[in-house]
């Protein structure tokens, strides 16, 4: 639900005037007091002039207080750099909404996330504009740029589809902002807390030793639109994204209920099972038209998903339940899971002195039991990209 007033674009002699914005984020009301002056029009055309026009304008009213106000939220609400631009993009929205001019909304988007500190680019050919944000992360399906020796990831390309960089020369818009220096990080270690009112609940099934399992698990199709434009990151980041609250306590305290009693060992085979088999499997290409790592809570929602989705829910569970240390093995085609238990399983994997088992969380032909790789695999050379060790309490 939106709620918004006095969203005009002022004359003159508004400026100074209070506009009290307020829409919900994810569960959450936010309440904004900007000042008239900044609803400024852009109806280009886009150039360097224009851009900088429109930044003089905007810089010179008290749009600080907007800041402070969204770097407040961000605080509170324990945002990530992720979270605080789908708060910043949302912002944007009420103001300059992207379906009437896109070119303004972009700005409006640029301006915000600079003005909150980070290091913030436009770059422009013709009628197209890109918003590019400065990160040293690992980032796979998105453009980026190189300045002063710095990356810059493109946040803004989905809406574009496909560019052609070798035929088509973006110009960056030179807009000096040293106070701009943060860097963005696409690390997300906190969801938000979603209204429990909003949540579905999803009947889960498989089937584990001749015996029939049921699960309802309450999910968030929120989730979906947070993570609807999240760029392929590497694994360390995508494994580690939690759980919901309420998706938390609706599936681990059940997992943890069927799996007391069992072996370490056994348990970690009711998970791996459980991955494997309560979820259809559909390559990324298929169910996305690309390559799409989902999080361990997409992976619940989505009806199909493929082995790196599985992988990250595994370990996620693993994680959670016996915090064991485990590796990710990427094949050229495939991504699994090796566990390190006291006991070896089956086929060993031997990383920096220590065995692992393997743990294949993806449905195959066969049945392949704890311990084995999956046949075509075995003499197949793979990378460990990454490696998950408890933390010593």
């Amino acid at each position: 639900m939106v709620f918004c007033t006095g969203i005009n674009l002022p004359d003159t002699s508004a400026q100074g005037k209070i506009s009290n914005i307020r829409f919900d984020f994810y569960g959450d009301e936010i309440a904004l007091e900007f000042d008239t002056a900044m609803f400024i029009g852009f109806n280009g055309p886009l150039s360097d002039e224009t851009i900088l026009s429109f930044n003089n304008r905007i810089s010179k009213t008290r749009y600080q207080q907007v800041i402070q106000a969204l770097l407040g939220y961000k605080e509170q609400y324990r945002l990530d750099d992720w979270l605080f631009y789908q708060l910043v993009r949302k912002t944007a929205q009420q103001v300059s909404p992207k379906a009437e001019n896109y070119h303004r909304y972009t700005l409006y988007k640029w301006f915000l996330l600079s003005r909150s500190g980070y290091d913030a680019i436009l770059s422009i050919n013709n009628d197209r504009i890109l918003f590019y944000v400065q990160s040293d992360e690992n980032i796979y399906n998105i453009p980026n740029r190189i300045k002063n020796g710095k990356q810059y990831v493109c946040l803004n390309y989905h809406d574009y589809g496909m560019i052609d960089f070798d035929k088509d020369f973006f110009s960056e818009v030179v807009i000096p902002l040293p106070e701009s220096t943060k860097g963005f990080s696409y690390k997300v270690t906190h969801l938000p807390n979603f209204r429990p009112d909003d949540y579905l609940e999803k009947d889960i099934r498989f089937n584990y030793n001749q015996h029939d399992y049921y699960f309802k698990v309450k999910l968030n199709p929120e989730i979906k639109t947070i993570f609807i434009n999240y760029p392929v990151v590497d694994f360390e980041s995508y494994f580690n994204i939690p759980l919901s609250t309420v998706t938390y306590r609706s599936l681990i305290p059940l997992l943890k209920k069927n799996v007391k009693g069992k072996s370490i060992r056994n348990g970690v085979d009711f998970l791996m099972r459980f991955t494997r088999y309560a979820f259809l499997f559909e390559p990324d290409t298929t169910a996305f038209g690309k390559e799409k790592r989902l999080s361990p809570e997409q992976t619940l929602i989505y009806e199909q998903s493929d082995c790196e989705d599985r992988a990250a829910l595994f370990f996620y569970l693993v994680k959670e339940i016996y915090n064991l240390p485990m590796i990710v093995l990427s094949f050229p085609r495939h991504v699994t899971v090796a566990v390190k238990f006291k006991k070896p399983v089956g086929k060993h994997i031997l990383y920096n002195g220590s065995i692992y088992s393997v743990c294949e969380p993806t449905p195959q032909q066969v049945d392949i039991p704890m311990g084995q790789l999956i046949p075509e695999l075995e003499n197949t050379p793979f990378e460990i990209v990454y490696a998950y060790t408890p933390e010593i309490k």
